[in-house]
């Protein structure tokens, strides 16, 4: 790139004007560079050149818009939340979302909310661990105690407050309760000893296994699914470290604690036999979803399409889980058919863009050419003009909507212009009427041979559509192929009637003209 081509680009960006411009510099390069500070960190977004400068910040101001859209639906789940804690998972991946974008706009405001968040996640987390390590040091206070009725019902409540305990990182949880645990344990031990010096250890053995009855019992009815699993496994493990108790109770409550493990394990199997079914019904849901989407992907007819996609993603969102395994190749699949279809809606969104500046320069010239001959005196020649302007114009296709209509007003009131004043000299104009009849006349023979030429051209069309009908190879597309080759002969058979009323038209405008008589030498002269 030249010095004077990054002089006008840098200059460029000194007139853009955006919320959070001073987070962003524009390198001589054309490095878009999202600048770094105490929240965000610095990283290149876009490369920006003289072409593709307005298109590129329009891009990036969107995508921004999606940012903010994305912090939003989460701040409005954040405000309705009762557990924060439970959305830590969610302000990770919005945050891992905002850092790594590639937009412009004003990163501070979301990346301050995200930063609030975190910090009321962290005082919650700490709250938790303070309650937690509370209850860790009260068990450990009653390791040594001797209060043996009152410091078992300590620790079940040091249990029970354990589960209403809110959430805590997996290291510093397990620590806490290893160390309830070992205090229990000690407890338990020097329980089971002093009882044994009592012979007592049949009634320890039965206090002991009472409590994982009961503790069992207590989770029994739970639908935390792992945590509840891991707990049996401890309770059991637990049992089998307890001598037997009398025989008559020892079975009881075996039989009771094996009611309340069995009716928890039953209750798991049915739940995740129905989440399987579910998800499998969820797939075949989503697989139809992603065939409709394949459908579309090449679909040009971008308003309705888009829409569609739209509908897509919405049935795609209200519908559950997939079976894990297959879940990601879906999702790819599904995105990747969505992705292509907008790429080439932007593509051709350009396109367009492309063309109507195109035709707005030659409908330019055409408009400057009509305002040079409006007031011209050279009435045949002139018309004649205007007829082709008027052609030329209806040829060319549209412009951008800021300039249609305005254009075409100007254009037409030149041209009445000109034929007001024409109308007003018709008498002197008389000799022109008899050349342009002449001329009308060379039209209509032109327009016949056209007409009879497009007319041979669409016959010839519908002749190779019906063979290529004839010679479809059998597949999953040839009947999509026949329809759309079936729908090119009615077209075609369409157009057919068309040219056909159009050439007779021509041939009866051409008998006319041939009719006209031909004018007086006095009108002749006047022309």
């Amino acid at each position: 790139m030249s010095q004077e081509l990054n002089v006008d680009l840098l200059s460029w960006w000194n007139e853009q004007s955006f919320a959070g411009k001073e987070l962003f510099r524009l390198e001589e390069d054309g490095s878009l560079v999202l600048s770094a500070n105490n929240n965000i960190k610095e990283r290149a977004i876009a490369t920006i050149t003289p072409e593709n400068g307005d298109v590129v910040i329009k891009t990036l101001q969107e995508k921004f818009d999606a940012v903010t859209s994305r912090v939003k639906e989460l701040e409005i789940e954040w405000i309705a939340a009762e557990d924060k804690l439970k959305l830590a998972d969610k302000v990770a991946a919005v945050k891992e979302y905002v850092h790594n974008t590639n937009a412009l706009g004003d990163f501070e405001k979301p990346v301050s909310v995200i930063r609030d968040w975190e910090h009321t996640l962290y005082q919650l987390t700490e709250a938790n661990h303070t309650a937690k390590l509370k209850l860790a040091e009260l068990a450990e206070s009653l390791a040594e105690s001797e209060q043996w009725k009152e410091a078992t019902q300590a620790f079940k409540d040091i249990a029970d407050l354990w589960k209403q305990a809110g959430y805590l990182d997996k290291f510093r949880n397990d620590k806490l309760w290893n160390r309830i645990e070992a205090a229990r344990k000690a407890f338990n031990d020097r329980k089971k000893t002093q009882h044994e010096e009592d012979e007592k250890d049949l009634l320890i053995n039965l206090d002991l296994k009472i409590d994982l009855v009961e503790q069992a019992e207590a989770i029994a009815a739970s639908e935390d699914w792992k945590k509840t699993t891991e707990a049996f496994h401890r309770l059991t493990d637990e049992w089998k470290t307890i001598g037997r108790a009398h025989n008559k109770k020892n079975e009881e409550l075996w039989n009771r604690f094996m009611a309340a493990k069995s009716a928890f394990f039953d209750k798991k199997r049915d739940h995740f036999a129905k989440v399987q079914a579910e998800q499998e019904q969820n797939y075949i849901t989503k697989a139809a979803l992603l065939e409709k989407a394949e459908a579309l992907k090449e679909s040009t007819d971008w308003g309705n399409t888009a829409k569609a996609f739209s509908a897509l993603m919405e049935e795609w969102k209200k519908t559950g889980r997939v079976p894990q395994e297959k879940g990601d190749d879906l999702w790819h699949a599904f995105t990747a058919a969505q992705e292509h279809f907008f790429s080439a809606k932007r593509q051709h969104t350009d396109a367009i863009s492309q063309e109507q500046n195109a035709n707005y320069e030659l409908k330019k010239e055409l408009l400057d050419r009509a305002l040079r001959l409006k007031n011209s005196t050279r009435w045949g020649e002139t018309s004649a003009e205007y007829t082709e302007l008027l052609e030329e114009w209806k040829k060319i296709g549209p412009v951008p909507r800021i300039h249609s209509e305005k254009m075409w007003e100007d254009f037409l009131a030149a041209r009445k212009h000109f034929f007001a004043r024409k109308d007003e000299n018709r008498e002197q104009r008389k000799q022109y009427a008899v050349d342009q009849q002449a001329a009308r006349i060379a039209e209509a023979k032109a327009m016949i041979g056209k007409h009879r030429e497009e007319l041979k051209e669409e016959q010839e069309k519908i002749v190779d559509f019906k063979a290529a009908i004839e010679n479809i190879t059998p597949g999953k597309k040839a009947e999509e192929l026949r329809t759309h080759l079936e729908k090119l002969i009615a077209e075609s058979t369409r157009q057919i009637a068309r040219l056909q009323e159009k050439l007779a038209l021509a041939e009866s405008a051409d008998k006319e003209a041939e009719k006209v008589e031909e004018p007086s030498s006095g009108e002749a002269a006047e022309a």
